[in-house]
């Protein structure tokens, strides 16, 4: 469905067409594209924006490759995704996420800069992120320091919801993440939310209900029904948003291991907790007891609601948003009937369900890594 989409609103070869400029002797320059929003950018700007992508230019690494800070010649600092190995699904992804990211503007959706395509080259362009993903500062070196304040983390959880709203409801056609997941919510200068990575993510036709397709994802964030039988819809986002929201409420992560190699989700540890209505028990350690309690209360309903086994009883992301901005009162009765959730999550699909993306590296090294590279460029 996403190759007829590409195949009727852009032509394949459009990504390669730019791979003459790379013989040029001329000043590289930044074109843009008339039917599209993005630029096209030349390799030889990349290539001086990064260092001829320098390991001290490195601030992030996954299965797809590698990210790298760059600073283009006219000053501006970006982020540049380049595909680690050329191959048919590295192609579709790439595709995928230019054609997506390039199509849809958010004030909480990472913001597409343009990209590359030449040869054996694949690179995207990224506005850069200061504060880089939600994950460094819930699970890695920023946890500590506890940047996240209450206030901080709800802007942060209202402002994902809402740019996955755009996405289930604003966008035409529909779009289904697919990966919704700490390290993939990236955080601007004001500790906005910009929700990223858009390589897995489906195009739903109006009328569309549902797909079924191959399990794509992260441990611990998929719903049931995806996980098990390959059925995405909107819904599946709305799980893994829940399944994020008792994340950043909690910073405990989505899994974790029990003494003799037990494994237990989020949503198991925190049921206990919301049957008791002890919901300050839940609320994260680090933050001290400085959070509005009703405010906690709230949205951990919220998030027992997203991460209902059943798809058919959990809210759209509108209703979300709705709620986490202050209609909650309206749906009161809708957001307390959460008691009962059943504590048997299938651990059979731990080989199939996931794909593992480390995109973080350290943070010391890449704020180090940064620091060294703007050094060099002055």
């Amino acid at each position: 469905m996403v190759s007829d989409f590409f195949s009727s609103k852009m032509p394949w070869n459009c990504f390669c067409c730019v791979s003459q400029e790379e013989d040029q002797p001329e000043t590289p320059r930044v074109t843009k594209n008339r039917d599209y929003p993005w630029d096209i950018y030349p390799l030889k700007e990349l290539l001086h924006a990064t260092n001829n992508f320098h390991h001290e230019n490195k601030i992030g690494e996954g299965g797809f490759g590698s990210v790298y800070w760059g600073r283009t010649s006219k000053g501006v600092e970006i982020a540049v995704k380049r595909l680690k190995t050329m191959s048919a699904k590295a192609e579709m992804e790439f595709a995928v996420e230019v054609e997506i990211l390039g199509r849809v503007r958010h004030r909480n959706l990472l913001g597409l800069r343009g990209f590359y395509a030449g040869g054996d080259e694949r690179l995207i362009v990224y506005d850069f992120m200061p504060n880089h993903s939600l994950i460094t500062h819930l699970h890695g070196q920023l946890a500590n320091d506890c940047l996240l304040d209450w206030p901080r983390r709800m802007s942060i959880i209202i402002g994902a919801a809402d740019g996955l709203s755009y996405l289930h409801h604003e966008a035409n056609p529909h779009i289904i993440h697919r990966d919704i997941k700490a390290s993939n919510v990236l955080l601007d200068i004001d500790f906005q939310a910009k929700v990223a990575d858009f390589g897995f993510a489906k195009l739903i036709p109006e009328g569309v209900s549902h797909l079924t397709t191959r399990v794509k994802g992260t441990l611990g964030y998929l719903a049931p029904e995806y996980a098990m039988w390959g059925k995405v819809s909107e819904s599946c986002d709305v799980y893994s948003f829940g399944i994020l929201l008792l994340e950043i409420i909690s910073g405990r992560k989505p899994i974790e291991k029990l003494p003799g190699g037990v494994k237990r989700d989020i949503v198991q540890w925190a049921t206990p907790y919301v049957q008791k209505g002890a919901y300050n028990h839940i609320a994260d350690p680090k933050l001290k007891g400085k959070f509005d309690r009703e405010q906690v209360k709230s949205t951990i309903m919220i998030a027992m609601k997203c991460t209902d086994n059943s798809p058919e009883n959990r809210p759209t992301m509108k209703e979300v948003v709705d709620w986490l901005k202050g209609g909650i009162g309206t749906r009161k009765k809708d957001l307390t009937d959460v008691g009962g959730i059943e504590d048997d999550e299938n651990e059979e699909n731990d080989g199939n369900d996931t794909d593992f993306e480390g995109y973080e590296m350290e943070v010391s090294d890449t704020k180090k890594n940064i620091t060294k590279a703007k050094s060099q460029r002055r």
